[in-house]
């Protein structure tokens, strides 16, 4: 069996590993249960790819994006290495053969949402597959302590019962002390064992800028450091106000939401990369997989809601190792509204049967009715139609998932797929009696190869184009396809999915725990506070507040930060 460094060389062309990436490989084909914690752009997948590559059988990666998981799934084919992804946007025949395959066929990778893990298939074939390997994308999503605590996530364990000699690791780009011991716990790690890379970034120089004026500030600043940048804000309105502003004073610059159509969105996103773009201005919709080197400058109109997610999106700047800046620039104003929102954020527990009731109330769902039946959520609409607030919903939502009412499956896929199902000969039969189909076909064959062979990723505004069709005409093209079960056809949906695990019950018979509902109340106050104490003490070097945050204690000054620049000699 050939070494993780000739893995590494073979399969991704490198010649030596990042810092910490071949500690934590080590660590795991030991057999040792391993959290691996690195920064955002620390290289997390290597350290789960490369010891799979180097053992017999099939590595389960857990993930709670679709998107994200698909990109993983086509790097690595790309390469030649096996792998596949189970979602929920796959049919119960199609997840049904691929199991199949992972336990007769040698595929190396199977990514799965936490969500997959509990159906009956599932529960019933992993254990006949020979596992190497357990890894769990974005571990912070286990505990209870986390930010972005997810309940699906605490079903994991149960492939550990099904492999009980299979080593788990665990990855994050953030966590806290108490969420790095409860993830450990929560995934039932045999031994405590840690392998993390410091969160010092030293070449990025956070400062924090009160003034009343913020688009003359983000003006001088582009304008000085002219490298990329992107600016987040937290409203979809607000990317398009602030950019239609600073297009005024002449910068390069445009928006991102993910309100956007999906080709929209892409050819944003390819502008910014290539340089075409200078500025984006963005919701935290972006990001997310986003590895561009040369972002001089990160810009915060407003505050998020963490201190990990302000470190996850300041991370994007600099990673090319050359000095970039952090900025976050405030008003007054923004600490009430941040307040104020705050307090509006977490539920009352009549909040949670109210958004409950709502919900069951959209979907035009009996009480008694809806068990394991899943149903596009649109949480937008709702807040609409009930005066309720969106950030809210969503808390209410965790909680009803934590007593396992509902399940919310967040995982999301901007683009459409498509798998030709029937065969040439078939295909060729329906171009003759239905002329009318011919160029739709002919453009789908043209456009995109292995449609025969498996999902292929596709674009119903490129498929417009080549074939001269409107876009509306395309799409009634493809869903006549799929009524006729010749294709499968997955449009792209910007909409999260919501499962009801029981039946719908009377608002007045859904109980929440006291024990959990009080310490989520304690997690979001305390994140928010430790958010708000960053913004505003101004008596400590900035990136030594966030390396204490996340636990390193011995922390030194940063010496290019704000507070540092006006304490110098």
């Amino acid at each position: 069996m050939s070494s993780p460094t000739e893995i590494l060389n073979q399969y991704w062309g490198y010649d030596q590993f990042r810092p910490k990436q071949e500690e934590i490989i080590k660590s795991v084909l030991n057999g040792k249960d391993t959290l691996a914690l690195l920064p955002t752009g620390g290289g997390k997948s290597i350290c789960f790819q490369v010891p799979a590559m180097a053992q017999d059988g099939i590595c389960i990666v857990v993930s709670p994006l679709i998107a994200l998981m698909k990109d993983q799934v086509a790097n690595l084919k790309s390469r030649n290495i096996k792998a596949m992804c189970i979602t929920s946007e796959n049919g119960y025949r199609e997840v049904d053969a691929m199991f199949d395959r992972c336990i007769f066929e040698d595929i190396k990778f199977l990514y799965v949402s936490p969500e997959r893990l509990q159906t009956d298939i599932a529960k019933a074939r992993i254990p006949k597959m020979k596992v190497n390997l357990i890894a769990v994308d974005e571990a912070h999503c286990i505990s209870e302590w986390g930010y972005d605590f997810r309940p699906p996530y605490l079903k994991i364990t149960d492939i550990r019962e099904y492999h009980p000699k299979v080593p788990v690791i665990a990855l994050t780009a953030s966590a806290t002390p108490p969420v790095v011991k409860d993830i450990q716990e929560k995934l039932l790690f045999k031994k405590s064992n840690v392998l993390s890379k410091s969160f010092a970034r030293e070449n990025l120089a956070y400062f924090v800028d009160w003034d009343e004026n913020k688009l003359q500030k983000a003006e001088r600043i582009a304008k000085k450091l002219k490298g990329s940048g992107i600016i987040y804000t937290r409203s979809r309105k607000g990317t398009e106000r602030i950019t239609r502003e600073l297009k005024k004073r002449g910068l390069n610059v445009d928006f991102y939401h993910a309100g956007l159509e999906n080709e929209v969105r892409s050819q944003k996103q390819q502008e910014w990369m290539s340089g075409k773009t200078q500025i984006i201005v963005a919701t935290n919709a972006f990001g997310m997989g986003i590895d561009k080197s040369n972002v001089r400058f990160v810009l915060h109109f407003d505050l998020p809601d963490t201190l990990e997610n302000y470190y996850q999106e300041c991370g994007r700047g600099g990673r090319d190792g050359k000095k970039a800046f952090a900025v976050t620039l405030l008003a007054k104003k923004d600490m009430i509204r941040f307040r104020e929102k705050l307090a509006k954020a977490f539920p009352e527990k009549s909040d949670i049967n109210r958004v409950y009731t709502a919900i069951g109330n959209q979907l035009q769902l009996a009480v008694g009715s809806g068990k394991d039946e899943r149903f596009p959520l649109d949480i937008e609409q709702l807040a609409r139609q009930y005066d309720l607030n969106e950030r809210l919903i969503l808390q209410c939502i965790k909680f009803l998932e934590r007593e396992e009412y509902v399940a919310l499956d967040e995982s999301r896929d901007y683009n459409s797929h498509l798998q030709i199902l029937c065969s040439n000969e078939e295909l060729y039969n329906l171009k003759v009696q239905n002329i009318k189909l011919e160029p739709l076909i002919n453009g789908l064959l043209r456009s995109y190869g292995r449609l025969f062979d498996e999902e292929v990723k596709i674009s119903e505004w490129t498929i417009s184009q080549r074939i001269k069709w409107s876009k509306d005409r395309v799409i009634k093209g493809l869903d006549y396809l799929q009524q006729r079960e010749l294709v499968k056809y997955t449009k792209a949906t910007h909409l999260p999915t919501l499962i009801y695990t029981k039946e719908r019950l009377d608002s007045k018979n859904v109980r929440i725990s006291d024990e959990h509902y009080k310490l989520r109340k304690h997690v979001v106050i305390e994140k928010a506070e430790a958010m708000l104490n960053y913004a505003e003490f101004e008596g400590k070097c900035r990136s030594r507040m966030i390396l204490e945050y996340f636990g390193e204690i011995d922390a030194e000054d940063c010496g290019i930060c704000d507070f540092c620049i006006k304490n110098k000699d």
